[in-house]
Formats: C-alpha cells, sequence, structure tokens
C-alpha cells in the first residue's frame, strides 16, 4: 500500500512537468522544452534597465503565438542597428536581451571587419532566421530551439555599401578576402553571444552563422563557439 501511494504521489509531482515538456510548434513539429526561469530574469531585468528603446527599427510585438512553451514576455521586431546604420533584412523578432547583443555586434566587430577587408561600409543583414517556434535543427522530438524563444538570429549574409554581398556559403570556403572577414564576424562573435555557430559546426549551418545567448554549463558561463 504504501509503496502504491508514493509511486502514485511521484506521477503527480512529476505530472506538470511532462505536460509542460512536450509541445508542437507551428508546422506540428513536436519538440521537448522545460521551465527556465532565468528566461523570464533576464528578460525583465532587460526590460527594466530601458537599455531596449522603441524606434523606427525596434518595435514592440504584442504577440508571438504558437504554444505556451514559446515565446517571449515582450518581444521586439528589429529592422535595424545602430539608430537604422545598418538594416536587417527581413526584420528579426527577437526578446530584449537580445537587441543589444546584435547592436554590439554589428557596431563593435561586423562593422569594423568589412571596413578593414573591404574599404566600405555595411549596409545590410541578410537575416535567415529569428523567431520560430520549432525544434533545434528542426528534428522531430528535439529540445525546443533558442528560436522558439526569440532568443536566436541566424545571418547567411552581409551587403556592403558597394553592392557587394557576401554569403556564409559562397564565402567561408571561397575568396580569400571574404573567407578572411566571415571568419572574423565569426570569432567575433563569440565575445558577446553564449552560441555561435558556423560552417564549421555541422551540415545544418554550412550556409548561415547561428547566434544566439541560451545559458551553457551549471552557472550559465559555459559558451559554444563552433
Amino acid at each position: 500500500m504504501y509503496q502504491s501511494r508514493a509511486y502514485l504521489l511521484v506521477l503527480g509531482l512529476l505530472a506538470p512537468v511532462l505536460l509542460y515538456g512536450c509541445g508542437r510548434g507551428g508546422d506540428g513539429e513536436a519538440f521537448v522544452a522545460k521551465n527556465e526561469p532565468w528566461r523570464a530574469i533576464d528578460e525583465r531585468q532587460c526590460l527594466n534597465s530601458g537599455v531596449v528603446r522603441e524606434s523606427r527599427f525596434v518595435q514592440t510585438r504584442s504577440m508571438l503565438g504558437g504554444p505556451s512553451a514559446c515565446g517571449a514576455e515582450h518581444p521586439f521586431e528589429m529592422s535595424g542597428t545602430g539608430g537604422g546604420h545598418v538594416i536587417l533584412q527581413p526584420a528579426a523578432v527577437l526578446r530584449c536581451p537580445m537587441i543589444p547583443a546584435v547592436d554590439r555586434w554589428v557596431h563593435d566587430v561586423v562593422e569594423p571587419a568589412a571596413r578593414y577587408h573591404f574599404g566600405v561600409p555595411l549596409e545590410r543583414l541578410q537575416v535567415a532566421a529569428s523567431y520560430s517556434c520549432r525544434p533545434i535543427n528542426h528534428k522531430w522530438g528535439a529540445k525546443l530551439s533558442e528560436h522558439g524563444l526569440a532568443n536566436a538570429i541566424d545571418i547567411s549574409a552581409f551587403q556592403l555599401a558597394d553592392g557587394r554581398k557576401i554569403t556564409v556559403k559562397g564565402g567561408w570556403w571561397g575568396d580569400a578576402r571574404e573567407s578572411a572577414f566571415l571568419r572574423a564576424v565569426h570569432r567575433g562573435a563569440c565575445d558577446t553571444f553564449s552560441t555561435v555557430l558556423g560552417p564549421l559546426a555541422d551540415s545544418y549551418h554550412r550556409d548561415h552563422f547561428h547566434l544566439d545567448l541560451a545559458r551553457h554549463g551549471r552557472d550559465g558561463t559555459y559558451r559554444v563557439c563552433k
């Protein structure tokens, strides 16, 4: 009798976790998610700090849709960095902490690298993906992607003021200057984002850079840079 009651008690405690842990994205892809309190804390701290202010290029999104495991408390749509100095095309839907991170990376790393390697300003970033309620790498039953929490952005190309377009897919192993630029941009991203994945990571990232602010390791300070 005691064992059966204990078993029922354990099931009762686990049920909310199991229910929360299963979901489906907008295209029916099943994923596994878990409650991570640090996400709400980080987002609220960012919102309360005032570091992100609405403008023509950073605007509030009222909702993201999808199951409850996806989304963000107060998402934004970012269409440009540095007051629109560099355009994001299409606009990226991101949670608050990602906005200053993208701004900092573009200002401190990408723009200087463009001028150094090509002698012209950066004009545009090609956004391959931002918010999307789906599992990692679209693998059915995998962990919920950081994209599903508006905590990631994928960049596939960089357009310069002279019209030149450097793609991750074509430039990483291509022209020497383009390759050097892309490697500098990738390496510099590792100082800002906690996860940076590119062509050397795996076949899923052969044509873009994945950047996010996920927490890795027990204390959340470990960084993944591939």
